[in-house]
């Protein structure tokens, strides 16, 4: 065999090889071909589905019709245009137009396509739908938000509750002096209380401030998402650091609860008020319980986030 013809199968391999990488490219990559002006020379199937076009339809169309009004008209998108006429390649998130006017995220790169005089002639675009991951991730932050604010709520009315019951026991220590060694005793488990919820109060702002951080890391998650699943566990833990001071806050509060039972058998000028106490410390049961609750949906919030970013 001649090496003329050793030669030619050489290439005839290697240019079949090249032809099947670009096939399994082109099968799971959504690709679409512009000239260095910005109209669009070529789309593959997956591209024009994705953007729901037929590729027929988008030969032609000029890439700013793909893209949301204030980034077209903005400096961002001039930038992106001269950068990759100088050769310079684009990698990033993006937010695009389809066909019939929704929005849908992208994870694209932007690659000119170099002539024989080795300046861009053209532009190729691989992109990958990333749409379902970011409206879930938003959808999730959003829900984190609320839970944190819901928390922030709760706390506070925790608060006014334990101002209540401060009242309560000023009023009976000054109705009931044969069980003043009893109420200073109350006395020190209400100061227990009100640092209790203290403590809650603060830890529902942090989670607030975790929560703020996590939309945050959401709308610059890149696809594998390690910066919000930090966040997420950080906001599980605070969870847990709420469930166990809401349990504290609750003994306590039931003790105070029996106390002031004990007071109003003993005391009949306390009765009345022993009984109010007790209404207002049931409520404070009551909102200890919702922080709880909030606290559990927190939780599974924070599992959901690390499933889906795991």
């Amino acid at each position: 065999m001649s090496e003329a013809s050793v030669s030619t199968q050489i290439y005839s391999k290697e240019d079949t090889k090249l032809r099947s990488m670009v096939t399994a490219i082109e099968s799971s990559l959504a690709m679409i071909e512009f000239d260095t002006e910005g109209r669009v020379l070529r789309a593959n199937d997956n591209f024009a589905r994705t953007m729901g076009y037929l590729p027929e339809e988008m030969r032609g169309m000029r890439h700013a019709s793909l893209c949301t009004e204030e980034f077209r008209n903005g400096p961002e998108y001039v930038e992106l245009w001269e950068g990759l006429r100088q050769g310079k390649a684009f990698q990033d998130k993006i937010r695009r137009v389809r066909k019939d006017g929704s929005l849908i995220w992208l994870e694209a790169t932007y690659m000119p396509i170099l002539g024989d005089d080795g300046q861009p002639c053209g532009v190729l675009k691989l992109a990958t739908n990333i749409d379902s991951r970011e409206q879930a991730a938003a959808r999730l932050t959003a829900g984190l938000l609320k839970m944190s604010e819901e928390l922030l709520v709760r706390a506070s009315e925790g608060m006014n509750r334990s101002r209540e019951v401060e009242e309560a026991v000023g009023s009976v220590v000054s109705g009931s002096e044969d069980n003043i060694a009893a109420l200073r005793q109350l006395e020190r488990q209400s100061d227990t209380l009100r640092g209790i919820v203290r403590s809650i109060k603060d830890v529902a702002e942090q989670t607030r401030l975790l929560a703020l951080n996590a939309a945050i890391e959401a709308a610059h998650a890149k696809e594998y998402g390690l910066a919000f699943g930090v966040v997420a566990n950080e906001v599980r833990k605070l969870a847990t650091q709420v469930e166990l001071a809401t349990r504290e806050a609750s003994r306590y509060v039931e003790g105070i609860e029996a106390r002031f039972r004990e007071i109003g058998e003993g005391a009949n000028r306390s009765r009345t008020l022993a009984a109010e106490s007790q209404r207002r410390l049931r409520q404070a049961v009551d909102e200890f319980q919702g922080i709880g609750e909030a606290a559990h949906r927190l939780d599974g919030q924070a599992r959901e986030i690390n499933s889906i970013v795991s």
